[in-house]
């Protein structure tokens, strides 16, 4: 696989750029900040925080910044079997939105990074590694909102739990991250994944604790404040009412 150019542009007066026989690789851009029109072919996308464009080798592309409107994207280019395989397998999508914007800015900052040292001190495993990583998370976006026939709002409320679980939260804050109101956000979520928040959140909660006494020698109170119970009678409880067993007894039986 061959990567080319990723990086970050920031753009404040406005930008307008055609390609009538597009690029000759991929282009994949995520818009971190602001808005931007983006047309692929004979489709045109209003694009805004969150939202990726996939644009395939000679492919028509357009690009419409307005004018006064901060708009901020991390863009990657890139070509070669994998990629194509990758495309091929996704049903060819040109637009995705993706849940957790934090995650994969993460990577692809990392990725740049890594790119942007001398030639002789890059490591291209890892340069090829943050780029299929980026892709793979596109393409489990894709997978939660077709495949699942899911809407997009779950699926966001699900990866603020994930990220979440393990510390203080309560359903305000999801509702809040997703500019619902509490009992839509609830509603919403028990319709289509079939469990309440809590419990979601519960299970991520309780994979978390067993990793911990599997793997470790901390102790069961740390256990239940590091893995979001708070203290270890309700973790006690908790894990007794799903596993029916005490959590030193289970502990002791592995």
């Amino acid at each position: 696989m061959e990567i080319g150019h990723c990086g970050y542009s920031f753009h404040t007066d406005g930008y307008d750029e055609t390609r009538k026989a597009g690029f000759d690789s991929f282009l994949i851009r995520l818009q971190t900040e602001g808005h931007a029109e983006v047309t692929i072919d004979t489709e045109t996308y209003t694009i805004e925080q969150g939202d990726i464009i996939i644009v395939p080798a000679h492919h028509l592309y357009r690009l419409i910044i307005p004018s006064g409107v901060p708009s901020g994207d991390f863009h990657l280019f890139g070509k070669g079997d994998w990629l194509n395989h990758w495309w091929n397998h996704l049903t060819q999508p040109f637009h995705v939105k993706i849940s957790n914007v934090d995650q994969i800015t993460t990577l692809w900052r990392f990725l740049s990074i890594e790119l942007r040292r001398p030639s002789a001190e890059q490591n291209q495993e890892l340069i090829e590694h943050f780029f299929k990583s980026i892709c793979l998370l596109i393409q489990q976006e894709m997978v939660a909102q077709t495949a699942l026939n899911r809407p997009f709002v779950v699926t966001r409320m699900m990866r603020y739990i994930e990220e979440h679980a393990l510390g203080h939260f309560t359903i305000q804050h999801v509702a809040d991250d997703v500019e619902l109101s509490v009992s839509r956000a609830v509603h919403l979520f028990k319709e289509h994944t079939n469990q309440t928040m809590i419990g979601y959140a519960q299970k991520i909660r309780l994979a978390a604790a067993i990793n911990q006494m599997n793997y470790t020698n901390m102790t069961l109170e740390h256990i239940a404040e590091n893995c979001g119970f708070g203290n270890y009678p309700y973790f006690h409880r908790v894990f007794k009412k799903v596993y029916g067993e005490a959590p030193g007894r289970y502990r002791r039986m592995k």
